[in-house]
């Protein structure tokens, strides 16, 4: 075995230990470890915010992006926010041990679906630091124990966050192994992780969730021998219905694109029914407020200085304030459309027609389906579930905001008398 798989399977076996100590702590341990560490988080500010400092000039030296600058990015606010998401998840229901449902069957025998952990989780992720926080909160609520690696441009952040974070856990009698920061950047650490199923004899992780842009998930999808939970891209669409009122579209539209570019939540194609009685309305508004809008024909005959769409701009996750937009035949096209481009994470419907709404929302298959509202609500915590450790745009286990329910799977329990099959 090479070093980082020596060091993975030294990290899942510790991990697999504290999970079986996790699974079956009470729902009041679990919790006061959280409130603990969200403490912990809030007195280590001024050195969570020194150490992204430290990663910010890096970043920027290092010519990333703005949206993953964005990302990277915290102040006092957003560490305040990451502490209090983490004492939110305390509060939260534990699902562990809940009865899914219960049946007798004529013989006597009872049977339950019950509730349980998923055990080790892998959580591989860009950016962000926030997610080293949240992803352990959820994950030891869930009763799981979570092995994390960032990027190497948020490292010193995301060793800050760990440090005040564990100590928290320890004081509250949680094993420090049950949320452990993978403490190398070596790239080699990712493939470990993706093949830790257990076939070398060494620890396993039961599921793996990547956090981060294309390129990561795309490896991750493709290289992964443990399930994986993610999504691809969020190329999300709002259409707007004639029936739609223009004040609340603009206001819609406007806060979806350019609230924050840099969020998987973020519109990146806008669909104008023909009969919409204001779609110049809409494209000023977009501008007004900074956004390069990206036109199809149609769309370009009424504001003729459009930069034109290309075929790739359709299929296009910008994360910038750059937007795709386009005229299309109703309802019906719209639906066309979206089956078409959509990356099937958030698509948003604004019409004052109730029956065209309710065709939109049946008939999209996204994750997340919205009418009236903005995009930007595609999150765990507007969707009152805590923080969440991603969006899941599967068919499989869990779908749109993974908060704690999708952290655990269920078991069967049966009660006997005795019964036999003879």
């Amino acid at each position: 075995m090479n070093d980082a798989t020596i060091l993975l399977a030294d990290m899942t076996n510790r991990a697999r230990a504290a999970a079986r100590t996790l699974a079956t702590l009470p729902t009041a341990t679990k919790a006061a470890a959280l409130r603990a560490a969200a403490q912990a988080l809030r007195d280590a500010a001024p050195q969570i915010l020194s150490a992204n400092a430290t990663d910010m000039a890096k970043a920027t030296e290092a010519g990333l992006s703005n949206a993953m600058l964005d990302r990277l990015k915290l102040d006092s606010g957003r560490v305040a926010a990451m502490a209090d998401g983490v004492a939110a998840v305390a509060g939260l229901a534990d699902p562990v041990g809940a009865i899914i449902d219960e049946s007798e069957r004529p013989n006597g025998l009872r049977l339950r679906r019950v509730r349980v952990p998923i055990g080790v989780i892998g959580i591989i992720y860009e950016s962000r630091p926030n997610v080293t926080a949240d992803a352990a909160a959820l994950a030891v609520m869930a009763g799981n124990a979570v092995i994390l690696r960032g990027g190497s441009e948020a490292i010193e952040s995301n060793r800050a966050i760990h440090a005040a974070l564990v100590s928290g856990l320890v004081a509250e009698g949680i094993p420090a192994d049950a949320a452990q920061l993978v403490p190398t950047t070596d790239r080699a650490a990712v493939g470990a992780m993706l093949a830790a199923d257990g076939s070398a004899g060494a620890g396993a992780i039961d599921l793996i969730v990547p956090r981060g842009g294309k390129g990561l998930v795309a490896r991750v999808q493709a290289e992964a021998r443990v399930p994986v939970l993610a999504h691809l891209d969020g190329i999300n669409h709002i259409y707007v219905d004639a029936s739609a009122d223009p004040a609340m579209a603009r206001s819609i539209v406007v806060d979806a694109k350019m609230r924050r570019t840099g969020v998987c939540g973020a519109m990146e194609t806008l669909l104008i029914d023909r009969a919409y009685p204001d779609p110049v309305g809409l494209v000023s508004a977009l501008r007004d407020a900074g956004c390069e809008v990206r036109g199809g024909p149609g769309l370009r005959a009424l504001v003729p200085d459009l930069v034109p769409a290309t075929d790739a701009d359709w299929d296009t996750e910008y994360l910038e304030a750059i937007a795709s937009a386009g005229l299309v035949d109703g309802l019906d096209g719209a639906l066309r459309f979206i089956a078409r481009h959509s990356s099937h994470h958030t698509d948003a419907i604004v019409a004052n027609d109730e029956r065209v709404a309710t065709r939109f929302l049946a008939e999209v298959d996204s994750a997340i389906v919205l009418w009236n509202a903005s995009t930007q609500f595609a999150d765990g915590g507007e969707f009152g579930l805590g923080a969440e450790i991603g969006i899941a745009t599967g068919r499989l286990h869990a779908r749109g905001p993974v908060a704690l329910e999708g952290l655990t799977t269920y078991k069967w329990v049966g009660y006997g008398t005795g019964q036999v099959r003879g």
